[in-house]
């Protein structure tokens, strides 16, 4: 299910540019797609609402055909959560969740109690060349006085800083219906830079008319930005500004799992380790961590994974 609900847009003769995202069905479908029975506790719903429009206003403002892929690895209750937006505005979501939530619990609490969390964004181009990384980018869950960031915004204004010398003001929200986010960038120069394309270092926080807009950004508070439709959001916080607004661009959950790739999976693990599992249990079943759905093979399917006829993967698989 995809809708056109990301807006991008200028500011008219200033040095800024902007993007604003309000998910409904798309984020509701990543959720429901778990099941009651795997649901994530609320913080947790939140936070990787919050990852999910970041992910999606940070693809959107590159020039990029792959994925962004947004993780955040922790030491507290959440081990992993990782949030995947591609080059079409695709996403999907998941967390590792390994100890009771406190509700309420906010990023500190979830990944970084002890300040040794952390988080890494990667560029993955669709057809990378074999043998070449994707660019990826890490920084810690704390700013430059070693101080622990308690929002996620921060943590990314804080990393597209230190990262990409771009100045950033973003405001993120998410509950179980709406997961919104808002974010102004200072626009760079052209042909520098991994994610943004860089900026003039002279620049970097002395900018008037940045910091000025990026001041009325702060203003919008998590109830506004969930409950007001976008436009209304940007005519309340900009009135006096001429904007220049682009045609707006369609989002979607999709998981890119399938059998196909279970299979593939299954045949890198090996026949011994296959039936070695259907020794105790009487199928092998294999959940995607992204949208719950569960791939069964029995006996007979396991045996046809392994039968001489059949193609064997030039490598072993995971499932993506």
């Amino acid at each position: 299910m995809s809708s056109r609900n990301l807006h991008k847009f200028l500011f008219e003769g200033l040095p800024v540019r902007g993007a604003i995202v309000r998910l409904t069905d798309a984020w509701q479908e990543s959720l429901s797609r778990r099941g009651a029975a795997r649901a994530f506790p609320a913080p947790v719903r939140a936070l990787l609402g919050e990852m999910t429009a970041a992910g999606l206003l940070m693809q959107s403002n590159i020039k990029f055909d792959g994925a962004l892929v947004l993780q955040l690895h922790g030491e507290g209750p959440v081990k992993l959560a990782v949030v995947e937006a591609k080059s079409n505005l695709s996403f999907r979501a998941t967390a590792t969740v390994t100890g009771p939530v406190e509700p309420g619990a906010g990023l500190r609490l979830l990944v970084n109690p002890n300040g040794q969390g952390r988080c890494a964004i990667t560029l993955d181009p669709r057809n990378r060349a074999p043998g070449t990384q994707p660019y990826q980018g890490v920084v810690p869950l704390y700013d430059d006085q070693r101080q622990p960031l308690e929002a996620l915004s921060a943590v990314l204004e804080h990393y597209m800083l230190q990262s990409e010398q771009l100045d950033t003001r973003l405001v993120l929200a998410a509950n179980d219906e709406v997961a919104a986010g808002l974010l102004l960038q200072r626009m760079p120069l052209a042909g520098e830079g991994n994610l943004g394309g860089g900026a003039d270092e002279d620049q970097i926080g002395r900018n008037e008319d940045f910091n000025r807009l990026a001041l009325l950004a702060a203003t919008l508070s998590a109830e506004e930005l969930l409950s007001l439709p976008s436009t209304e959001v940007l005519r309340r916080l900009f009135w006096e500004e001429r904007l220049r607004s682009f045609e707006p661009l369609a989002t979607s959950f999709a998981c890119a799992c399938s059998r196909e790739r279970v299979e593939a999976m299954l045949q890198g693990l090996g026949e011994a380790e296959v039936l070695s599992i259907l020794s105790e249990r009487e199928t092998v079943e294999v959940g995607c961590d992204f949208c719950g759905q569960q791939f069964v093979f029995d006996a007979v399917d396991a045996g046809q994974l392994f039968t001489p006829d059949r193609d064997q993967p030039p490598s072993p698989a995971t499932l993506q």
